[in-house]
């Protein structure tokens, strides 16, 4: 594998990445940009004329990475010259959240299955329920085919996110990206870091990823008994909040994030499902842990690897965590660093949910408020 980076902001246009640089033939160009960024079509053109040959899958951002920096505004593109694997895309629009599982399915078909060995997906971040999405990825994936990736991000606004797969920018889509070949090896990590807070509450009404109530109560109402001051800055001040579910007894907890509130429905809008019957715990921010859980999950990439060096590794953080370290971010992306060591290229971005197995499963699952990493090497 070869990789090559670059950035481009206003000011500056685009600028090769310090460091070596030995892709003249890349298949795969990720990118990952602020949606004022994206909307700068001359900016892609330039892109696309510099790689003519390969794929472009990316997605609009609440942050982006590069190396061990995280900046706003910009675009990060890293172009991935294999010399033993083959790529393929494919993207479709995504109508509305119930659309989401069979979306899903359609393009887990649109990938040839032999040879293939890894799936990654960058997708819609607000009208898609995620957990959905992922299980109609695992419907029409062989079982011994992993998906990573994540949900598209628009800052803390909210507004709108995009997926650009082939030149084709849309609102509303979802892409994905197929490796084929048996000389590729694939890591990854997911882990968050948050503490829970307050007792476990019974989902007692909900509708895919539309929470109603707990315990019985209003779901808004009892949520924002708990945020006092910060009720006022929903949805994005729900970032820093989010909630904790517990099914059935010994099955992992999974964190769930807002997008979006209905005042009149007195309802929550997660990223992903919020089933009946399940337990809900609300969290908070340790600093700390969260740097801790980066670093966890570089070190399950790690392992996954041999404990080889990865060529390339996809970083793919929630932007609560963004907006919780503050000043303080790029330490995750350092201590990513520390495990992985310096000739790993890093790239990725904050986003609106993460998508990933649970260690070692294959078993893919809509995460939030996780570092989710996938790291790259061909042996």
């Amino acid at each position: 594998m070869r990789v090559e980076q670059r950035s481009w902001s206003q000011a500056a246009g685009w600028e090769v990445r310090p460091g070596p640089q030995q892709t003249p033939a890349p298949q795969l160009v990720l990118f990952f940009g602020a949606r004022s960024a994206l909307a700068d079509q001359s900016a892609l053109g330039v892109l696309h004329d510099a790689y003519p040959a390969a794929h472009f899958v990316g997605c609009s951002t609440a942050g982006e990475i590069c190396g061990t920096e995280v900046s706003d505004g910009k675009i990060i593109a890293t172009a991935i010259e294999f010399e033993h694997t083959a790529v393929r895309t494919a993207c479709r629009a995504l109508v509305d959240a119930p659309g989401s599982f069979g979306t899903g399915e359609a393009l887990a078909r649109d990938l040839v299955h032999d040879g293939l060995v890894h799936v990654f997906v960058l997708a819609e971040g607000l009208k898609v329920n995620g957990s959905e999405l992922v299980g109609g990825l695992r419907q029409g994936l062989p079982a011994d085919v992993a998906v990573t990736g994540g949900l598209a991000g628009d800052g803390d606004r909210f507004q709108q996110t995009v997926v650009s797969c082939d030149g084709e920018t849309v609102d509303g889509a979802v892409a994905v990206v197929g490796f084929y070949g048996d000389r590729l090896r694939i890591g990854y990590g997911s882990m968050g870091g948050w503490d829970s807070f307050g007792p476990d509450r019974l989902v007692t009404r909900s509708v895919g990823n539309v929470l109603y109530e707990l315990d019985g109560r209003s779901a808004l109402s009892l949520y924002k008994s708990y945020l006092g001051p910060h009720a006022k800055g929903l949805p994005s001040s729900g970032l820093l909040f989010p909630l904790s579910l517990r099914g059935e007894p010994g099955s992992p907890r999974i964190v769930r994030t807002i997008l979006g509130v209905d005042e009149a429905a007195g309802s929550l809008i997660f990223a992903g499902d919020v089933p009946e019957g399940a337990y809900a715990q609300l969290m908070k921010a340790n600093v700390d842990r969260l740097i801790d859980g980066a670093h966890g999950a570089a070190g399950a990439c790690h392992e996954a690897l041999g404990r080889s060096a990865p060529d390339l590794a996809v970083l793919i953080s929630c932007v609560g965590r963004k907006l919780v370290l503050k000043q303080r971010v790029e330490e995750e992306i350092e201590s990513v660093r520390d495990v992985l060591g310096a000739a790993a290229r890093l790239t990725g971005f904050y986003s609106y949910g993460e998508i990933a197995p649970f260690l070692a499963s294959t078993k893919c699952e809509l995460h939030n408020q996780t570092m989710t990493i996938t790291t790259f090497a061909e042996r």
